[in-house]
């Protein structure tokens, strides 16, 4: 089964763009506009599943209300979370920011405009390798 990807992602275009990039590789992205949104999914999504350090939370750092930051930190805090895999898609990476990401608890970034021909390759960089499914010996 797919790693569940949670998405938090204000912008419509390209929110749809990342759902179809990540469904079409099989991916299960679950879709939040809002950072409650999007905590209540990740909270929602971990323990239904039952995948122990198999998620991952994308989203932007520079969202309305709330700094992502902050989403972060919080993120972390919530039991059953603290492993979860966070990464920063943004385009305000330049001066130091790269470098904050990382410090503020993020594992990582992907840089905007995303890269069509990219974009699924980077976010299985950050992905915990899976084994593969059990094979079934064939009956003669």
């Amino acid at each position: 089964m797919p790693a569940p990807i949670v998405v938090i992602e204000d912008d419509a275009g390209d929110i749809e763009l990342i759902e179809f990039l990540l469904s079409g590789r099989g991916y299960v992205p679950y879709l939040a506009a809002t950072w409650a949104d999007g905590m209540r999914i990740a909270l929602l999504v971990k323990p239904a599943l039952i995948l122990l350090d198999s998620d991952l939370v994308l989203f932007d750092v520079r969202m309305p209300v709330m700094d992502g930051y902050q989403v972060a930190a919080a993120i972390r805090k919530q039991p059953g979370l603290e492993h979860t895999r966070i990464v920063a898609v943004t385009a305000y990476v330049i001066g130091g920011e790269g470098e904050r990401i990382a410090a503020e608890g993020f594992d990582g970034y992907i840089q905007r405009p995303i890269d069509v021909e990219a974009f699924v390759g980077q976010v299985e960089r950050f992905l915990p390798e899976r084994p593969a499914p059990a094979q079934t010996a064939e009956e003669p």
